[in-house]
């Protein structure tokens, strides 16, 4: 006879927000933790969160859009949430002006929570705290240099998607917000879990933490010339083949100086410098999803010779062995879970 699942109390999740907070950066989360829940009812467990919205006062709280939350608890006020989320703002000095009654929040709430969590810019009011003296954060790529230059003795990562220290855990901006919540579900409930909330979200990949704020995709789709963008989506699409400057600046109707001016100068990189970020983000994605790959595979898919070309790559890039980054960002042996 198999026994039915127990489940444990659902662990309680503070949403917190102040007037110009951004919209998305707490709708995510928020659909993360509910999914979440749908998935484990499936499993014939009880909900694995209880999320509410918090403010400085109650009501309804304007967002960066026409959207607005309804606060049903005041910051400060009854037990501590488990998980405390405060999310970030577009007009982050404005809002850290505007709300300081927030940074106290957090240098008094602190030390009672499981995790603390800033979203975004939601980081500077951490920083302000005190709270991430001595700790890697991360922020919205376009404030770490203001993070950086306001709380020096914050060591801030103006790459990473998320980054977890002790309790405190930071975030990249908006959509960033999503991964880390998917990776606190993981942390709690285990990958599967975290990968099928994923699914639902319709996210192509769930990111680990030290995946960077940008990608070639990206970069590709951002560039003006169309020549030039045609031949990175080119690239993208052949990373395992050999790739010659000269085949590249024939799809561009270039000559091969004229090719290697214009993409440097729409790229900031050199095409040799583009095909290497690209090919060893295509080895970095597919440890992260194919465990079972073979490492002289995922070589070859993004165009080495061999695994030991790969492991310089990524030796000389990252400062640890492909297998090490699997290991690490990789799914888990085995599912850590609360039944």
């Amino acid at each position: 006879m198999t026994s039915s699942p127990v489940s444990l109390p659902p662990q309680t999740v503070q949403i917190v927000v102040y007037p110009g907070f951004k919209a998305l950066e707490a709708v995510g989360p928020l659909s993360v933790f509910d999914y979440a829940n749908v998935h484990l009812a499936r499993r014939g467990q009880g909900p694995g969160y209880v999320v509410s919205v918090a403010a400085e006062a109650l009501g309804l709280v304007r967002s960066d859009t026409a959207m607005s939350l309804e606060a049903t608890q005041v910051v400060g006020q009854g037990a501590a949430p488990d998980t405390a989320l405060i999310v970030g703002s577009r007009e982050i000095e404005r809002a850290l002006a505007a709300s300081p009654g927030l940074v106290h929040w957090a240098q008094t709430v602190a030390p009672q929570l499981k995790r603390l969590v800033a979203l975004c810019s939601g980081s500077f009011f951490l920083a302000a705290a005190g709270l991430l003296d001595g700790r890697a954060a991360a922020t919205h790529w376009s404030v770490t240099d203001l993070l950086q230059q306001r709380y020096p003795a914050v060591q801030v990562d103006p790459d990473a998607i998320y980054v977890h220290s002790g309790k405190f855990w930071t975030s990249a901006g908006v959509t960033a917000g999503i991964d880390l919540a998917l990776a606190l579900v993981e942390e709690d409930f285990g990958r599967t879990l975290a990968l099928e909330v994923a699914r639902d979200l319709v996210m192509y990949l769930k990111r680990p933490g030290g995946q960077s704020q940008f990608s070639m995709h990206l970069a590709s789709q951002a560039t003006r010339h169309p020549g030039i963008r045609e031949v990175q989506t080119w690239i993208l699409s052949h990373l395992d083949q050999a790739i010659s400057l000269g085949e590249l600046a024939s799809r561009a109707a270039m000559s091969e100086r004229n090719f290697r001016r214009v993409f440097l100068q729409e790229c900031g990189s050199s095409p040799s410098e583009f095909i290497e970020t690209a090919r060893l983000e295509g080895a970095r994605r597919r440890l992260e999803e194919a465990n079972n790959l073979p490492l002289k595979t995922i070589a070859a898919q993004v165009g080495f010779q061999s695994e030991q070309a790969l492991r310089h790559l990524f030796l000389r890039r990252l400062g640890i062995t492909p297998q090490a980054y699997r290991e690490r960002f990789g799914g888990a042996a085995a599912e850590p879970g609360r039944t």
